[in-house]
Parts: C-alpha cells; structure tokens; sequence
C-alpha cells in the first residue's frame, strides 16, 4: 500500500502552487456564483471522471437545490458518492441522483425530458487519450463520442434550454497534429453553431495530475504491482491540479458568455516533464531512480524489487509515439484572447469557423465512411482535414499502447 499526500505531492513537485491558481478568481466572482448556482438544478454528464467530479465539489459548494450525474462507469459513480458524502465540509444536495448511463442512450433522453428543466448542464463525457487514436475503428469510436455525441446532446437541450451549457475541451484542440485534438476542435465548432440558442461556453485544458488514466496515475499503479515506471524524456507539458481542473471548468460554466473558450493562464517555465514527476514520485518515497536502457531492462531488474532496495527501475524513452506534440498551445496565431477579464484565465470570444452547411457535409462524409468495409485511417484524416485546414496530422506509425 503506498500511503502519499497526493495533493501535497502536486504541490510541492507538480504545479508549485500551495494555492489555487484560480483562487483569486473564484473569489472575485464569489457573488455571481452564489447568484447564479445556489437553488439551482444541475445534470453533469461524464461527472464521475477527475474532472467532472472535481467540478461537482466546486459547485456544491454554492448549493444547488438538484443535482443528477451521469457516467458510464457504475462504480466510479458509487466512489463519487462515497467520497462526496465522506467529505466534511461538502453538503450533498438533498435531490442528488446518480445514473450509470450512456448519454447515447435513449433512456439518457426520456430522463431530460421527463424531469424538471436543468439550470446547469455540463458534459465531461469524452474521448481524451492520444492514444485512443489506432486505427479506423478507434478513431471512428472517439469522432462518434466527441462529436455526434454531443452534436445529439445539442439538439436534446434545445427542447428544454438550459441557463448554462459547458462542454470540456482540451489544449489539444489548437492546431491539433492528433485525431483527439482534431475531434475536439470539430466539437468546439458544434457547440459554436449553438451559441446563439444557447448559452454555450467550454475550455482547453492543461494535463490534470494524478487525474485517472493519466501517465502520472499509471506511476501509482505501477508502484502498487511493483512495475518500473516508464516515461518520454523530450515531452514537458502544463499542469492543474483536480481542484483546479473543477474551478476552472466552475468559473468557464458559470462566468462565461455565448461563445466564450476558456484556458489556464500559465507561464511556460512552469511547464513540466513527466520524467522529472516520476523521479520526484520516487525520491518522496524513499526511492532512487536506476535508469534502465530498455524495457525489458527494466522489466527484469523490477523483479527484484523488494522493502530492502532504495533503487527503483525507470525506462524513459524519446517520443516516437503518432499525435504527440513536444510543446502545448492554449490558442492559435489567428484567436485573440481577452487576457484581462479573469485574474489567471484567458477568453476567446470563439465563433464557429465551420459553417452549419460545411459541418453537415462533414457529418454525412463521415458517416458514409464508418459504413465503408475496408476503411483506411488515412482516408478518415483526409476528410477532416479538408474541413480542418488547422489540423496537421502527426503520424510515426507508433502506438503509446506499444510501450510499457
């Protein structure tokens, strides 16, 4: 069992924040959160990830009256519940409801429109691996999630119009070189298209430590089954912490106007390298790190490990990897972001590049090519790139999930 602080360990090592870096922010719109947020109705989609429940921490803090979350994973759903009800300074609202769900499904429907109306509507239901991208099923898995998903949700809400609508997005979405951030800046484009029937805004993000799934988190698990710790050298990227993951996505929901894209204001020497998280994870211990020159090398020497060795295997490796981009961009040369607004928050006044007539165009070429038998990769990057100049497609012919 490895007992870690892992909030103290982000702080220390990760972020370098002992603070929140929206603190000041969440302070200066205290009153218009309470205003907008206390007796209200909330549905959070996707709610059980790091994410989504780090924003139901934040919101509940400013007492909705109703409060229903969706997730596909039922046990992640009864952990969130766990831990929000094990909290001592969070109040549960009285009307809280989990539904393990598909938001796909039409069950997912005839709840949204058979219940009252929902104030707060957040999506956090996503695809948001660059691995996740392999090959044509895959990528079709991740456009049908990211996009017709919530292109569905969409045209859902529009029956029964929520005050707010937020639906996360990711850095990768600004000038994407991956199908994941491709899929997302298509996403960004749909929920645009909706800005003037609702109040629609989103957010791209930094890497979120420790969040699950994250190569971070993989770092814990590696440790609990004694495995070495595996990690690119060359990639350094931005980090918030999971409170700030929520009152990031808290303030860009609540504060936010038709249209807005919200990103962390973050310097780049701030930026981090997974290889150096996963030393410091070692060194806080009790561990020296033993650079290994393979991963079977690795492997080998991790059998070994026992209570009396201080020296623990790592294999870290040059990014080879299809879709991974060495640096990490919040913006494009051609958006211009208000920097002035939030105290450690940026805003793109976005607007939809891709107009209604051309995304349905791609919607119906996209969907007549997942009907294709023998679809290629190459021909669904093609297509989306014809209606994405933005998206310059970074191929190796390598997969993360060839690596340890």
């Amino acid at each position: 069992m490895i007992f870690l602080d892992i909030d103290d360990f982000i702080a220390k090592y990760v972020t370098g924040r002992k603070e929140s870096l929206f603190s000041k922010d969440m302070r200066n719109n205290e009153e218009v959160l309470k205003q907008r947020i206390n007796g209200s109705s909330a549905l959070i989609i996707g709610g059980a990830g790091t994410i989504g429940s780090s924003f139901i921490k934040a919101l509940i803090q400013f007492s909705p009256k109703r409060l229903y979350v969706v997730d596909i994973n039922e046990n992640a759903l009864t952990e969130l519940t766990r831990d929000l009800r094990s909290h001592n300074n969070l109040t549960v609202p009285t009307e809280y409801r989990t539904y393990p769900m598909d938001m796909g499904h039409k069950v997912f429907e005839k709840l949204f429109l058979e219940e009252e109306p929902f104030d707060i509507v957040a999506n956090f239901a996503a695809h948001k691996h660059v691995r996740s991208e392999k090959d044509p099923y895959s990528i079709q898995a991740m456009i049908e999630n990211n996009v017709f998903n919530t292109k569905n949700l969409l045209k859902l809400l529009v029956k029964k119009p929520p005050q707010r609508f937020f639906c996360v997005s990711t850095d990768k979405a600004a000038n994407p070189v991956n199908v994941m951030g491709a899929s997302k800046k298509i996403m960004e484009e749909v929920i645009l298209s909706y800005s003037d029937r609702i109040n629609v805004s989103t957010a791209r993000f930094a890497n979120v430590a420790f969040s699950n799934g994250s190569l971070p988190d993989g770092f814990l698990n590696r440790l609990k089954k004694r495995q070495p710790l595996s990690s690119p050298l060359d990639i350094q990227r931005y980090f918030v912490s999971p409170e700030e993951s929520g009152q990031l996505c808290l303030l860009a929901c609540i504060c936010s106007e038709p249209g807005n894209i919200f990103f962390p204001k973050i310097s780049e020497n701030e930026m981090k390298p997974f290889s150096e998280i996963a030393v410091d994870l070692l060194r806080e211990l009790g561990y020296e790190a033993e650079y290994c020159k393979t991963e079977e090398e690795a492997r080998n020497k991790a059998v070994l490990i026992d209570k009396k060795i201080t020296k623990y295997p790592v294999y870290f490796f040059k990014t080879d990897t299809s879709g991974e981009k060495l640096f990490e961009e919040f913006f494009t040369e051609d958006e211009k972001p208000d920097l002035d607004k939030f105290e450690k928050l940026g805003v793109l006044n976005g607007k939809a590049s891709i107009s209604d007539a051309d995304q349905e165009l791609l919607f119906k070429e996209l969907q007549s090519l997942f009907l294709k038998k023998s679809l290629s990769k190459k021909e669904l990057i093609s297509t989306i790139k014809r209606y994405l100049p933005s998206f310059d497609h970074l191929e190796t012919g390598k997969s993360l999930d060839q690596k340890m």
